[in-house]
């Protein structure tokens, strides 16, 4: 039975690697697919990867109907056997249920890659979509590491290497970016919480040790001490 899947991760977790890597495996097969992306790093009509795989995809914009241009290349005398919707985050909530019918009317696997949650920690809406209407939700296994080495599972944005709360929930980036550039990067919970980037670790770690506690009860109970 076909099947709309999700596979999620955090950025940098190896997700439009993995819709390449199953274009090229059925491909192999003989078998045609559509890729659709929207937004991504690479440019309009691209589907990239951070490794510098790269192939041609269709343009899923806002009020871009995939049953209508799937029902159009279909009757035109077109084939496709599965669909790829990499970027799926951006996707609107109608589009996802588009995506849906695909599946169940014309009997075609749709394979979403996207990040389930934005900077501040809330579904994008077309994630939250994807979570109620899957058939199946994949996680994906390769995991990213926060700067302290335990597993990212959190994406913040930053600027000048500072994590920032507030702002436009899309605005693309990337996790490599100059100093002064938006850009992103993974974090585990603790440290998202905290606001700690990488940048902000090694600033805490060339300051000076401070003690807990005023410098005059310091004095006070080192006089007592001697006593």
């Amino acid at each position: 039975m076909p099947e709309l899947v999700f596979f999620s991760g955090t950025m940098d977790c190896g997700k439009s690697t993995l819709a390449l890597q199953i274009e090229h495996n059925r491909s192999a097969r003989g078998l045609k697919g559509m890729i659709f992306t929207r937004d991504d790093r690479a440019g309009e009509g691209k589907l990239s990867s951070r490794l510098g795989l790269v192939t041609d995809a269709v343009e899923a914009g806002t009020g871009f109907d995939f049953y209508t241009h799937l029902v159009g290349h279909l009757s035109a005398g077109g084939r496709a056997d599965y669909v790829i919707a990499d970027e799926a985050q951006f996707l609107e909530p109608e589009q996802i249920d588009q995506l849906a019918r695909v599946v169940d009317d014309l009997e075609l696997d749709v394979f979403a890659f996207g990040i389930t949650t934005d900077f501040r920690s809330k579904l994008f809406p077309g994630s939250q979509r994807l979570v109620e209407l899957a058939d199946r939700i994949e996680v994906l296994q390769v995991e990213s590491l926060c700067w302290c080495g335990a597993r990212a599972t959190h994406n913040a944005r930053t600027v000048g290497g500072r994590m920032v709360v507030e702002g436009a929930q899309v605005v693309i980036g990337d996790v490599n970016h100059g100093e002064d550039e938006v850009g992103y990067e993974v974090l585990c919970r603790r440290h998202h919480r905290r606001r700690m980037t990488s940048a902000g670790a090694r600033a805490a770690a060339l300051s000076p040790d401070v003690l807990p506690v005023d410098a005059a009860d310091a004095v006070d109970a080192v006089d007592a001490g001697r006593r």
